[in-house]
């Protein structure tokens, strides 16, 4: 007997095994539609009416993946009055699956693709779990880094299953895991090569487990590593509240909320424990954060990975072979970033002892993988063997791809560009790897600057995720295409810039060091400033980051700016926050943490701590209330970051909302909850954004205002994209 419903199929053989399908129309991925809901509700009705006859089911997906989970355009809409309603859908949902897996029979998932979020809180429904073995399916809850909670029954049993403790890295913090790792945690029984093979797994399962029940559902049920009163996990539950603030500083209010659907649903029976999951749900859906969050990490995060920013339409271009000119911290993490993904790269210095030092940081990395387990011996050697030390340019010879990654140095980029750009192959493509100078003025030291492009790493690159590529006067869309490859084929996220001085993300990350300067030279107290700007969701505060990049990189910076303007025929005025940094390098002789002596000081016997002569030397009396200080600051320090945003936009240096923010959260550390630095202004309200940056530029200056112009383009975007 067959039925077919709306997103999922249903058969019931002979033998007695029923085979679902989950199989949505019209797409690639099956979601958690509302037609999917109503589905569920009546699969369960189906098998409890074939009761007698049912042996066992068997869940499988006719798409790629097993399922994708939630439709997320719909929780996008959803607002506060929409709780009850979706409280009652989700409860219904719920009330399907317990139907389901309370049959008595055996119920069997076979995961042949990635089973995430409500993916895999459908898999958990059955008594039984087997995947394909391949290190490309994902299993797991990530809701949490979209800003949400899981909320179909995930919490309660990965609870139930892994323990308070052990399951806390699945649930609040979305750590995902492969089919063999969900086999050493006891969520999957088994592993195929084939689908035939998982097919006979579900069979045998099915045969020696005629009555199947979940663990908890069986008398004697005690949960791995205790219950919430047992001793060994008070101590561990009492502080777990307050080191999640530590980490998150309150402005995640999912990984609260997962946190206490944890701990009080270990207290309670099964079924009031799934409601307090709900309940907690239908909360954060509706908030502006899980909005924020969901903007940034899934539909920004997939218009870049579909090529949205990629121009023409040119075959997928990934380089044979990639040269790299430098082998500082810079050049040797490029080097290490080609290697891990199977590029060969040419990593060439002023000597060869230069060269071989930066091709021993991959291996020391991939030494570190392998003792961890994550990489196998050979696949080490088989590594290093792609990275050619030299102090030879002729070995740079048919590199389909340059990149320099010498010292920010006009006059260096120059000479380092004329002696390798011959060395290319025909038709090879010629990047520089700069944080601040302009592009197209680099390339005029090239004989092809249609084929000369930036390609801006961020440091450590084996750690940071993003790569800024920018278009030049006179790039070409071919090469900015092959750049948007190449950034890709090595595991990166890339964004798209038009050039201009320090891009978008020097830029912006500039005023955000410099207004924590100009704090300072108001006298505000470092530790206050330092402690505001974490509390807002940045790593780390402006000072610190100012300490670690060198304050005596950015004099030179400054220097640089200057003469570049002179040349011009302009003046370069600096602002209070750069006059500041000038002052601690010039007068005090303090460069930053390399040097030893910056904002902090950096004792050899104890930890970082702020210099004294701060104090001395910038603070003034201060009177005013502390917290109400610290949410001006806050205010202040993102502000600053979304208004240059938005004069990028303007500027045309960035041309799409998804660059923006992607850019912003990935490139700057801009908190994530907020969605990015344009996802900013339009959570905080464009109206009340303009109006608070006014009060703003007259308090603080011209760094806060608003163009007209400015205004004009954040209300379009806000048009075309519908932001909230």
């Amino acid at each position: 007997m067959s039925m077919t419903f709306t997103n999922l199929h249903y058969q019931l053989a002979q033998d007695g095994i029923a085979t679902v399908c989950f199989d949505e129309p019209g797409s690639p991925v099956n979601t958690m539609k509302p037609e999917w809901y109503a589905d569920m509700v009546a699969l369960a009705d189906r098998l409890h009416a074939d009761n007698d006859k049912l042996k066992g089911v068997i869940f499988t997906s006719a798409k790629s993946t097993f399922f994708a989970g939630a439709d997320l355009k719909s929780v996008m809409s959803l607002q506060a009055s929409d709780a009850p309603v979706v409280f009652e859908n989700m409860e219904r949902l719920k009330q399907a699956f317990r139907r389901i897996e309370t049959l008595g029979k055996p119920v069997v998932a076979l995961l042949e693709g990635s089973a995430l979020g409500g993916g895999w809180e459908l898999a958990l429904v059955a008594h039984a779990r087997f995947a394909l073995n391949k290190t490309s399916i994902m299993l797991g809850l990530p809701e949490v880094t979209l800003g949400l909670i899981p909320g179909a029954t995930g919490i309660t049993k990965m609870t139930r299953l892994l323990g308070l403790m052990a399951a806390q890295p699945y649930l609040m913090e979305g750590k995902l895991f492969a089919p063999r790792k969900a086999m050493e945690l006891g969520l999957v029984e088994g592993v195929a090569l084939t689908t035939e093979q998982l097919q006979a797994m579900a069979r045998e399962y099915i045969a020696a487990h005629p009555q199947s029940a979940q663990a908890w559902d069986v008398k004697g049920y005690k949960m791995p590593g205790g219950n919430v009163n047992s001793p060994a996990l008070a101590m561990g539950l009492a502080v777990a509240p307050a080191m999640l603030f530590n980490k998150a500083h309150g402005l995640y209010p999912a990984a609260q909320a997962i946190l206490e659907a944890m701990v009080e649903g270990a207290q309670v029976d099964y079924d009031t424990a799934t409601r307090i999951e709900s309940r907690k749900l239908v909360r954060i859906m509706s908030g502006q954060t899980t909005k924020n969050m969901i903007t940034a990490f899934f539909f920004n995060m997939t218009a870049i990975r579909s090529g949205k920013s990629r121009p023409g339409n040119s075959p997928v271009w990934k380089p044979k072979r990639v040269g790299i000119l430098g082998a500082g911290m810079m050049g040797a993490g490029i080097a290490y970033a080609n290697a891990t993904r199977g590029i060969a790269c040419v990593l060439k210095d002023v000597s060869l002892d230069k060269a071989q030092a930066g091709r021993a940081y991959t291996e020391k990395l991939t030494a570190k993988r392998v003792e961890r387990g994550r990489m196998p011996a050979e696949q080490q050697l088989q590594t290093m063997g792609l990275i050619h030390a030299t102090d030879n340019t002729a070995d740079l010879k048919d590199c389909d791809l340059i990149i320099e990654a010498v010292f920010e140095n006009r006059a260096l980029k120059a000479q380092v560009t004329q002696e390798a750009e011959a060395m290319l192959a025909a038709d090879g493509v010629f990047a520089s790897n700069t944080s601040t100078l302009p592009i197209s003025g680099l390339a005029t030291a090239s004989a092809k600057p249609h084929k000369f492009v930036g390609l801006h790493f961020f440091s450590p690159v084996d750690k940071m995720k993003l790569v800024e590529i920018i278009r030049g006067e006179h790039t070409d869309d071919e090469t900015i295409a092959r750049a948007y490859d190449y950034v890709l084929a090595i595991g990166k996220t890339p964004i798209v810039v038009n050039d201009s001085r320090g891009f978008f993300t020097s830029r912006v990350f500039g005023t955000y060091v410099m207004e924590g300067a100009a704090m300072l030279a108001e006298g505000i107290p470092a530790p206050l400033i330092e402690h505001a700007a974490v509390m807002a969701g940045m790593p780390v505060g402006p000072l610190e980051v100012l300490d670690a990049t060198a304050l005596s990189l950015s004099v030179h910076v400054m220097d640089q700016t200057r003469a570049d303007f002179a040349a011009e025929g302009r003046n370069y005025i600096a602002t209070s926050g750069e006059l500041l940094v000038e002052r601690m390098v010039k007068e005090f002789k303090r460069q930053g943490r390399a040097a030893g002596a910056g904002y902090y000081d950096y004792p050899a016997d104890g930890p970082k701590r702020l210099w004294p002569g701060l104090k001395t030397h910038f603070e003034k009396p201060f009177t005013a209330d502390p917290s109400q200080a610290q949410e001006e600051i806050k205010q202040r320090l993102l502000y600053r970051q979304a208004v240059e945003t938005a004069r990028c936009l303007q500027e045309k240096v960035l041309t799409s909302s998804h660059d923006a923010n992607i850019g912003s959260i990935f490139g700057i550390g801009f908190p994530a909850w907020t969605g990015g630095a344009l996802q900013f202004v339009y959570s905080e309200g464009l109206d009340t954004f303009i109006a608070n940056c006014a009060a703003l530029a007259a308090k603080h200056g011209p760094g806060f205002e608003l163009s007209p112009q400015v205004i004009d383009i954040l209300r379009q975007k806000q048009l075309g994209s519908g932001s909230n």
